[in-house]
């Protein structure tokens, strides 16, 4: 008799499921899953909830740069090399996180090309939205970075729909992220608005609308001078 066919693995069960040197954990809305200078020895898999990246500069600025989702990890940094976290996160709603150790998150790298291809999917998304946000921020107007910034967080360009956008993601750190004050993104938010680019009643909708003024550069989106 021939031996029995090895099971499918399924990156998505391997990453809902305890296993060795893997953890399910559940954070409430404001609990830190780990604090800048934190010991970096797992990676972390979202299954629910969205997640706030803050960084706290040596005189004591702090700045938002990322907000992350379901089916994205953090804390990958420690995979190469860092000892300490460089960033804090913190739940923005309450959250369910796979907590892989680095040694397991080797193993499973190691042995099983299916999860290796899917991560290695994400870190090559992750260096082209991080590239794109270096590029943003140095060419593109605060107006113009805000409409980028919403159509990211809303999804455009992935499977399926545009979600809305959580209210728990505030004016304030909005503004945080794109490197302008609250005041301006209101201003902007207001303009997007009654343009019908976007709607919002407690979360915001993002319409097409919105990346065609992006892509095609219409006149609502050009240089403004008038702030930063």
């Amino acid at each position: 008799m021939g031996k029995p066919a090895k099971r499918a693995f399924d990156a998505q069960v391997f990453l809902a499921r305890v296993g060795e040197g893997k953890s399910i954990l559940q954070f409430k809305k404001g609990q830190n899953v780990f604090v800048q200078g934190d010991p970096a020895d797992a990676v972390f898999y979202i299954q629910k909830g969205e997640i706030k990246l803050t960084v706290l500069s040596d005189h004591g600025k702090e700045a938002v740069v990322g907000i992350l989702g379901p089916g994205q990890f953090f804390g990958e940094g420690c995979m190469n090399g860092h000892k300490l976290r460089i960033a804090t996160t913190t739940a923005m709603e309450n959250c369910v996180i796979t907590a892989i150790t680095k040694t397991a998150m080797i193993a499973a790298l190691h042995d099983e090309p299916l999860f290796s291809e899917m991560f290695m999917a994400y870190l090559l998304t992750r260096n082209s939205r991080i590239e794109g946000d270096l590029i943003d921020q140095l060419f593109n107007s605060s107006e113009k970075r805000l409409a980028r910034l919403l159509l990211l967080l809303a999804n455009f360009g992935k499977e399926g729909s545009p979600q809305p956008i959580s209210p728990s993601i505030s004016q304030e750190t909005l503004a945080e992220m794109i490197g302008t004050t609250r005041s301006r993104v209101s201003h902007f938010m207001n303009k997007f608005r009654k343009l019908g680019l976007i709607d919002y009643n407690g979360h915001i909708e993002v319409h097409n609308s919105l990346l065609s003024a992006v892509l095609h550069e219409k006149p609502q989106l050009k240089q403004d001078e008038s702030g930063p």
